[in-house]
């Protein structure tokens, strides 16, 4: 490990001597490429030079119980000798997460779709709360929120909601968040107060650059049709509404979000893209079944990810066996305690797989 911080902490410094060079500048490519390197590597570099001052204390500290006869100034050398060494241990760890295999998709946008699935209307209900949970922990994050398309179902719900979230890191964080969230609770349309099990679905994709797919538009059928639901005058008196169908792989996106039928085609677009980026990530992860098999779930849309049960007030999440009694908090968008034990239980599980390697 140490061999390969030394390789990253040399080619760290020569990207600073090559971005002092003011002909680099006449490269806006190889700029671009390098200011973003040297971010990627900033934070393993300055833990590293933690590391190595504190490794530098311990034989300050050592040298100094070697050499000095005055018990008090002894006794300093020890404590700091002993919280050099737990410093040391607990970088050490910090070190092996940062040297994990970043995913390459990490600081991208995300394209999310929430469905109502098993319940009906009160299915339809939840996923509208779904939808609000995830604009509230975007606001936390202070990222944009860009809606794709909505179709409600006339009493608050939606059957489908196709929405951005445009910010950086916001894949890192919310790729956990696809599978199946279950509801427990008496639903608003039940007069008997009998707990109902309902289900919605939420499927996560980081937004696809045109780098990353190749989007033939010969493949592609765009229909126009009025938009309905809410949005005013113009919305449901034009054309502007967008279905856009890939012929090869049958996939359907509507877009009437927007009044103009190109803002519309070109959300469409996006999305388009962005799904079959995220059926060639399915394709390569089952390639490498092994390896994920050592990993929490991040795109089983069937899988049963976590259940809100609101009689208890609790929220489960089934992955890693973590309950907490904060309903409320959640659905308001305090989703950090389920996300970071999801992203440390991740970490774990790929540590454990290295090491076995």
């Amino acid at each position: 490990m140490f061999d390969k911080l030394e390789d990253i902490l040399r080619h760290f410094e020569e990207i600073e001597e090559e971005l002092m060079n003011p002909d680099l500048m006449n490269d806006q490519n190889k700029y671009r490429n390098l200011r973003k390197e040297h971010a990627d590597l900033t934070e393993i570099v300055e833990k590293y030079k933690e590391y190595k001052a504190a490794q530098s204390s311990i034989e300050d500290s050592l040298a100094m119980l070697e050499e000095e006869s005055d018990e008090e100034i002894r006794e300093m050398a020890k404590e700091e000798l002993n919280d050099c060494k737990q410093k040391v241990v607990k970088i050490e760890e910090e070190l092996k997460i940062l040297l994990l295999p970043k995913d390459p998709n990490d600081d991208k946008n995300v394209i999310v779709e929430i469905r109502g699935g098993a319940g009906g209307d009160e299915a339809a209900l939840f996923a509208a709360e779904l939808y609000r949970m995830y604009v509230m922990y975007a606001e936390r994050n202070r990222w944009k929120i860009d809606m794709m398309n909505l179709n409600e179902n006339g009493i608050g719900g939606f059957k489908e909601a196709i929405f951005m979230i445009n910010g950086k890191g916001a894949y890192s964080k919310l790729k956990y968040e696809s599978g199946v969230h279950r509801v427990q609770r008496v639903p608003v349309t039940e007069s008997g107060g009998r707990i109902h099990t309902s289900t919605a679905t939420v499927a996560i994709m980081p937004e696809a650059e045109e780098v990353d797919v190749e989007l033939d538009m010969n493949d592609c059928k765009f229909d126009v049709f009025r938009s309905s639901g809410n949005g005013g005058q113009c919305v449901n008196t034009t054309d502007s509404a967008v279905r856009l169908t890939h012929v090869p792989t049958g996939i359907v996106i509507s877009c009437q979000d927007e009044k103009s039928q190109l803002k519309n085609k070109d959300k469409a677009i996006r999305v388009l893209r962005s799904k079959l980026y995220e059926l060639e990530l399915e394709k390569a992860q089952s390639a490498e079944a092994e390896a994920r098999k050592s990993q929490v779930g991040t795109g089983d849309r069937s899988e049963k990810i976590r259940t809100y049960n609101f009689p208890q007030g609790r929220v489960t999440e089934h992955r890693i066996k973590l309950t907490i009694y904060q309903i409320d908090d959640v659905m308001n968008g305090d989703l950090d305690q389920i996300i970071d034990s999801l992203i440390a239980a991740d970490q774990a599980a790929k540590l454990l797989n290295m090491n076995g390697e």
